[in-house]
C-alpha cells in the first residue's frame, strides 16, 4: 500500500516545521514550537487462579499528555490572557479563576512543503496549567526570548475532513 494515496510519487513524510495553531477562530501569532500529541493507556494485569504463572494484560485508563506551545516574546497578549483565566492575581479574593471560559478547544494544523494543509488535529477542553512569561535572561546570550504555555487537555482527534492535498 502506498504511504500517500493521492500523491503516489511522494516518498518523504511531512516535515515538522510548517504548522499553525488556532483557537477562538483565529491563528495565534508567532508559535515556533508545539509539543507532541501523546496518548498513554495504562496496562491492567490480572490472572485467574488456574492460569499459568504469567499474567494477562488488558487496557485500563487512557490519558492525554499536556502540550507545550512556545513562541518568541512579543506584545501579543494571547498566552497571558488565557493563562490569566486560570489564575489572575489581580482579580481579587475568590475571583482568581474564571470557571466559565478557561477551557478552549484548539486546532493544530500541519502543512506540506508547498504550504498546503495536509493534516489537522482538534484538541479538546484545553486549559493552561503552566505559563512562562519570560525565560531566564542572560546579558551574555545571543538568543530569542521565548515564552510558553503548557496545555492540559482531555483528548484529541484527527480532523478527517482535511484530506491529502494534490501536490
Amino acid at each position: 500500500m502506498a504511504e500517500f494515496s493521492v500523491n503516489t510519487h511522494r516518498f518523504d513524510p511531512y516535515k515538522n516545521f510548517k504548522f499553525r495553531v488556532k483557537w477562538d477562530g483565529r491563528y495565534v501569532a508567532g508559535i515556533s514550537k508545539v509539543g507532541a500529541l501523546k496518548r498513554t493507556t495504562e496496562v491492567v494485569e490480572h490472572r485467574v487462579g488456574g492460569d499459568p504463572s504469567t499474567s494477562r494484560k488488558s487496557p485500563g485508563r487512557s490519558k492525554f499528555e499536556a502540550i507545550t506551545l512556545e513562541r518568541g516574546v512579543t506584545h501579543d497578549p494571547e498566552f497571558e490572557a488565557w493563562a490569566n483565566l486560570v489564575w489572575n492575581v489581580e482579580a481579587g479574593l475568590g475571583a482568581e479563576v474564571a470557571l466559565k471560559d478557561f477551557r478552549k478547544d484548539i486546532i493544530i494544523e500541519m502543512y506540506n512543503e508547498a504550504g498546503q494543509l495536509a493534516l489537522a488535529y482538534n484538541v479538546y477542553r484545553c486549559w493552561v496549567s503552566e505559563f512562562q512569561a519570560l525565560p531566564e535572561l542572560d546579558a551574555n546570550a545571543n538568543a530569542v526570548a521565548i515564552q510558553s504555555i503548557k496545555l492540559e487537555n482531555e483528548g484529541w482527534l484527527r480532523d478527517r475532513e482535511v484530506v491529502e492535498p494534490q501536490e
